[in-house]
């Protein structure tokens, strides 16, 4: 029987889940190099079935991470099974937050004292130090975020700053591949910002407030990553004197509504449209206790995985059907030793 095309050859690998390719690439020099083509990464990103996954920290060791083995659709009422990442270790040296893109999970600091970022992919265990911020990241109230620009078909990494000298809201930006961070035009908005900006539709976004108790919102500020310009986007028509979160959902931008009484969580369904502003969800609070809910993910059938803190701070992960109003705990092995669960992809995209 001849041998197959190689381009049939990478049609069908491109479809393998991680592990395997990691293990085919032993195989020969051949398939080695196809898979350690960064033509054949991306395509595996777009292409691949492979699954999503959560991943959590520790909450007593710096640096460390667990992935859970199951991916996030077979999620039961079964205990699920954590496997721990051998971690860089340089992640055990500074406090930090943590977001991810298409499998690269940036590392950035989360005090003023510290000036460096750090990208990992756990998948093929590769990391990069990102050259340090400078004198910008002794500034005050440092935001980071991290995403994909598809026009220079490369990775950001997106940094706003109130500079006291300015008294403005500054942005840097540094492409990877490059040793430096450049100014780009400053923050359109002077008050508070909410947050880490969130990656979406090639832009990143934030939440801008009047005040620092994250009160009368303004709007969603957004930062296309190709021009590097801003635009403004509507929120939705609710009563601004709450507290107001940002997040992402299946790729669409997502609101959290809370007040004392109740938690609504929005959905924007058509990016930069406000008419496609949904309520996904509500939340009473019962008996006047509050509850710190995040969506995690939504299942195909509209379940939602949801991370819940109870009144005493215990962390609980459900998995919630509002059709028939219903809830499954997921019971997670060792889980009262972890927090902060991020929605991760696999890939074999090199930071």
């Amino acid at each position: 029987m001849p041998p197959l095309p190689i381009d049939l050859v990478a049609e069908i690998l491109c479809r393998l889940p991680i592990k395997l390719l990691l293990q085919l690439r032993c195989l020969s020099k051949s398939f080695n190099s196809l898979i350690t083509d960064p033509k054949f990464a991306k395509k595996h990103l777009r292409l691949s079935t492979t699954l999503h996954h959560l991943i959590l920290e520790s909450r007593d060791n710096l640096g460390e991470l667990h992935l859970i083995d199951s991916p996030i659709s077979s999620f039961s009422n079964f205990r699920v099974t954590l496997t721990k990442l051998s971690h860089p270790f340089i992640l055990n040296t500074f406090s930090w937050r943590m977001c991810t893109c298409d499998g690269i999970l940036c590392f950035t600091p989360s005090t003023s004292k510290d000036n460096f970022v750090v990208l990992w992919n756990p998948s093929i265990r590769k990391f990069k130090r990102v050259p340090p911020l400078g004198y910008q990241c002794r500034l005050f109230s440092n935001h980071y975020s991290f995403g994909y620009d598809p026009f220079i078909d490369n990775y950001k990494i997106i940094v706003v700053y109130f500079s006291r000298e300015s008294e403005k809201n500054e942005i840097s930006v540094h492409t990877l591949g490059t040793e430096y961070w450049r100014r780009i035009q400053d923050f359109p908005f002077s008050g508070h910002i909410g947050g880490p900006g969130i990656f979406v539709k090639d832009t990143v976004n934030w939440l801008a407030f009047e005040n620092v108790d994250n009160n009368g919102l303004f709007a969603i500020v957004s930062l296309d990553l190709e021009t590097e310009s801003y635009e403004i986007i509507s929120i939705p028509d609710v009563n601004s004197d709450k507290y107001w979160s940002l997040e992402v959902l299946r790729d669409c931008l997502c609101i959290y509504v809370t007040s004392d009484l109740d938690l609504d969580v929005w959905i924007m369904k058509e990016y930069g449209i406000k008419e496609s502003w949904t309520k996904l969800y509500s939340v009473s609070f019962v008996g006047g206790q509050m509850y710190d809910i995040r969506t995690l993910y939504i299942f195909e059938h509209d379940q939602i995985l949801v991370e819940l803190h109870d009144w005493e701070r215990t962390q609980h992960l459900i998995v919630y059907d509002s059709k028939i109003d219903t809830f499954n705990i997921q019971d997670i092995e060792n889980g009262s030793l972890l927090k902060n669960p991020k929605v991760y992809i696999e890939s074999l995209i090199s930071p």
